[in-house]
């Protein structure tokens, strides 16, 4: 005698199996709302129920768009916020919520973090709506700032991450302990802090192009240059 078997589905092999089937919308909400909860992160089922969006216009939470936005803002360097805009019609674009998050993104891309802060500062109802946001993006900035500086100045970070006085002490304090920053006395009585280093801040740790040229095709060189 056959017995019933109660099959219960991930989120994610749901989208694998039928990414098209908009039964699977309200799943796809619950799963956004999951990963703000939990500060989990599933760009695929995203964008899978933006596209639903686009079939299902009138089924459009957004609340849940704007949550999708922000975690892919948290998500940078990735372009996870292109991707996801691209399944965003033009005219739900144009809400006063999503305009805010467009220009948050370009601050970011722009490294522009003083103009970020502060127009984020003015949507906290957005942004705040999404925890770990804040952490993300001082991350971000810190990425960012690896790639440029092998020492970086106190008020340079400070303003890259939103953080000073005490607290930016306390978040120094934690990075030299686990991070390996090192902070040295700059001049006057300015603070630097040490990067890791890495191919971005110390070129000589990435082979230069020419170590690996073959002999022979510098050979073939020489004559142009003396021609």
């Amino acid at each position: 005698m056959g017995r019933e078997v109660d099959v219960q589905y991930t989120v994610e092999q749901l989208v694998a199996v039928n990414p098209y089937n908009p039964d699977i919308l309200n799943d796809l909400e619950n799963h956004v709302n999951e990963q703000v909860s939990s500060q989990t992160y599933s760009l695929d089922a995203n964008l899978c129920l933006l596209r639903l969006y686009q079939f299902k216009p009138e089924r459009m939470s957004t609340q849940i768009v704007s949550r999708i936005l922000v975690k892919a803002l948290m998500a940078m360097p990735a372009p996870d916020f292109s991707l996801c805009l691209f399944l965003i019609p033009e005219r739900v674009q144009m809400e006063e919520q999503f305009k805010t998050l467009i220009v948050l993104s370009h601050y970011l891309e722009t490294g522009r973090f003083r103009q970020f802060w502060d127009e984020a500062a003015k949507s906290r109802h957005i942004v705040e709506a999404v925890p770990g946001f804040e952490q993300a993006i001082q991350a971000y900035a810190i990425h960012v700032l690896s790639l440029t500086y092998q020492k970086v100045p106190r008020p340079v970070l400070a303003e890259a991450i939103n953080i000073e006085g005490l607290s930016l002490d306390k978040f120094l304090e934690q990075q030299v302990a686990n991070c390996g920053w090192i902070l040295q006395k700059g001049h006057g009585r300015g603070q630097l802090i040490v990067l890791p280093r890495n191919e971005f801040n110390q070129p000589e740790l990435k082979k230069n192009a020419a170590d690996s040229v073959p002999f022979e095709h510098i050979t073939r060189i020489f004559p142009i240059l003396g021609g």
